[in-house]
């Protein structure tokens, strides 16, 4: 059974937040002051999904992953409507995130119910020292995505 949980960012394994995001300086810029939640199956950590406060209504997703040998069952679709229903909970209005322009984080997103604001051009490029591949492809560009609570 999956319960998921709220931690503290101290007790978040890097190992799954770097499944999501591949700079661990990256990760450590936005993990102190966050808001986690771990996914616990037979209580091993095997989710996590960190947000962080942008202003008094917002909350940005910084970082949501899921171990790779229990993805597509679900986990990620759990953490995320726990996160969702937590911060409508907190009485935030907004949730953003950045994800890059194609592949399943989009479709994945866009389930959940976020559209697209606004395109960052060359975000990966600029702000990755390796470039970031998925399904072949580089990515480069990031789209921003918002939800209205």
């Amino acid at each position: 059974m999956l319960k998921i949980v709220a931690v503290s960012p101290n007790k978040v394994p890097m190992h799954l937040l770097l499944e999501a995001d591949p700079s661990e300086d990256s990760i450590k810029r936005y993990l102190d002051t966050s808001l986690c939640y771990l996914a616990l199956k037979s209580d091993v950590p095997v989710g996590v999904c960190v947000l962080g406060r942008t202003d008094e209504a917002t909350l940005e997703l910084y970082n949501i992953a899921v171990c790779p040998s229990v993805q597509n069952q679900g986990v990620g679709t759990k953490l995320l409507s726990h996160a969702i229903e937590e911060a409508r909970a907190k009485g935030f209005e907004r949730i953003e995130l950045g994800t890059g322009t194609f592949g399943y984080q989009l479709a994945f997103y866009q389930r959940a119910g976020f559209r697209v604001e606004a395109v960052i051009k060359n975000h990966f490029v600029d702000n990755y020292a390796e470039p970031i591949f998925e399904l072949g492809i580089q990515l480069k560009d990031m789209l921003r995505l918002t939800l209205q609570l």
